[in-house]
């Protein structure tokens, strides 16, 4: 027993130190929705099981407050209407749940942030290619090699080990990471006004 927890250990270890060396990523992608905010633009986060989880996780921390007490940032996720859900995927299949959202939601210069531990979902690939023929500017979470998506988006983050639980793990790192940049600059520029 014992030997299974510190091998899980040693994994989520090694998905952070991948995590440690997209640094420059993870400021690029927080400086791009912080811009997006700044002006009047929103985040749609995406994605399926536990990266829906994860997605309505974030829009929760931009909409509420990650750790202080600022205004509320502008987000959504497309995962937490169940009626869309199932109607949309009744009428038009599972492939369109997000890209049909995307299409009546977004707007130009509004981020489009889909998660996928495969980086090969479907649906998360194909809501992604509306959000480009929208206007709206790219960004996925992805793991492995970053599959299809990696290529599709403007700004990938791949954390690039095996194991689904050690991506999402990083990934919910990851976009902590992202809201705590984001809730700074907002403090530190309200605070000058």
């Amino acid at each position: 027993m014992l030997t299974d927890i510190e091998r899980i250990i040693s994994e989520h270890q090694e998905a952070l130190e991948v995590l440690k060396g997209l640094s420059n990523k993870l400021e690029e992608i927080a400086s791009l929705c912080q811009k997006a905010l700044e002006n009047g633009n929103k985040i749609i986060f995406f994605g399926n099981g536990g990266s829906a989880a994860d997605s309505q996780h974030l829009a929760a921390e931009f909409v509420g407050r990650f750790q202080k007490n600022r205004r509320p940032l502008a987000s959504l996720a497309l995962s937490v209407n169940s009626s869309i859900l199932t109607a949309v995927g009744n009428d038009f299949g599972f492939q369109k749940i997000f890209s049909r959202q995307i299409n009546c939601l977004g707007k130009p210069g509004d981020i489009a942030f889909g998660i996928s531990t495969s980086g090969n979902s479907p649906n998360i690939l194909e809501a992604l290619g509306e959000a480009k023929k929208n206007g709206l500017h790219t960004v996925a979470f992805l793991g492995k090699d970053g599959g299809k998506i990696a290529t599709q988006v403007d700004l990938p983050l791949i954390v690039s080990v095996k194991q689904t639980p050690r991506i999402q793990e990083a990934h919910i790192l990851a976009g902590h990471i992202i809201c705590e940049l984001i809730e700074e600059t907002v403090i530190t520029k309200e605070s000058h006004k």
